[in-house]
């Protein structure tokens, strides 16, 4: 096991960063400016077009965090679809990505990751990224060599099957760049570094040139967030520390994100507007020149609100109109303006209004 603790902050590490970031800025800027003319009058595509649409250079992979919400039904999904519908399936027309969040709170099997796989199939572009399980995260040094096992059976699969975009270490605001917690992290990107990598951290004590640095040369991306600040938060960025990029908005609901009693769905009950989200577009741009791919992750999930800000991040991007789950747009119909129900559904357009 390497002894390497990441040192704290170097003159000479620092101004090579920003001149580093200075030049990806700026050609991030040439990148965005020189994009494709806008495509013609807006029609409906064929399944395994819904979720092209026009790409920068570098792969944007947008959706949502989970799709097995019981709150969706009737918003998101039909309200009755049925025992042959498949939620999953079903968002892979619209989307490119999905991030597993049940993982968090319990290993998937190798038999579930091989079921996902080929409920994707049809989505030939589609990618699966997926949170660690909590007690390697949330519950410090409580992990077992039983714990690591059982993440590695489904996340194995994913990745032979060439579906595991991103494994996300996803810690708590309590998480602090201490020299114990420096050498925890340490430990536990060296034990999962076989996979792609991006670490999610809260508190803003990691925030420093050093430790982005650090994470550069052992490969490990750096999750970009947006959440409700308080002291000592991470502030929205545009970092990158690999080749994957990574984007996670969590919502703003300052009411609840740190009441103690407040149910989870609580915590993530927040529609972004058009004028919130326009400054992560900026940065996606950013953070899309400087990488392989990047992941765009919403995780307002109460009641779609993940999946209406996710078709309008992709809608923003395309410069045009995508396409969306036809129900949405009777919960959302402001959504209008930037998606159009699926095809076969069109006359929703018509009722949200009658």
């Amino acid at each position: 096991m390497a002894s390497f603790i990441p040192p704290m902050y170097g003159v000479r590490i620092v101004r090579r960063i920003e001149a580093k970031w200075s030049r990806t800025h700026a050609e991030a800027d040439q990148n965005a400016n020189s994009g494709q003319a806008k495509g013609e009058a807006f029609s409906y595509p064929r399944r395994s077009a819904l979720i092209s649409g026009k790409s920068m250079a570098n792969k944007i992979r947008i959706g949502p965090a989970g799709w097995s919400y019981r709150d969706w039904e009737g918003v998101v999904y039909p309200q009755k679809p049925g025992a042959k519908f498949d939620p999953l399936e079903y968002l892979a027309r619209f989307f490119n990505a999905i991030e597993i969040n049940s993982s968090f709170y319990r290993p998937f099997t190798a038999s579930t990751a091989k079921s996902w796989s080929s409920r994707v199939a049809e989505a030939r572009d589609f990618m699966f990224t997926a949170k660690l399980h909590r007690v390697f995260t949330h519950e410090r040094g409580k992990a077992t060599a039983e714990d690591e096992t059982q993440v590695r059976e489904g996340m194995d699969v994913l990745a032979s099957a060439g579906k595991l975009g991103a494994l996300l270490l996803q810690f708590p605001w309590s998480f602090k760049n201490t020299d114990d917690e420096r050498i925890y992290l340490m430990n536990l990107l060296d034990r999962f570094k076989d996979y792609p990598l991006v670490l999610e951290i809260r508190h803003s004590s990691w925030n420093n040139p050093q430790i982005y640095q650090w994470l550069e040369e052992v490969g490990v991306g750096i999750c970009n967030v947006d959440q409700p600040l308080f002291k000592k938060s991470i502030k929205p960025g545009a970092l990158t520390t690999s080749q994957i990029g990574y984007v996670r908005l969590h919502g703003r609901n300052y009411q609840d994100w740190f009441r103690e009693k407040a149910p989870r769905d609580d915590r993530y009950n927040y529609l972004y507007s058009i004028d919130e989200l326009e400054p992560w577009i900026t940065r996606i741009k950013d953070i899309a020149a400087k990488t392989r791919e990047s992941y765009v992750i919403t995780n307002n999930h109460f009641r779609g609100q993940a999946v209406v800000n996710a078709l309008e991040i992709k809608a923003t991007l395309n410069e045009e109109r995508v396409v969306g789950p036809a129900p949405l747009f009777k919960t959302y119909p402001a959504l209008l303006e930037s998606a159009l129900p699926e095809a076969g559904e069109r006359d929703v357009e018509l009722k949200l209004f009658e």
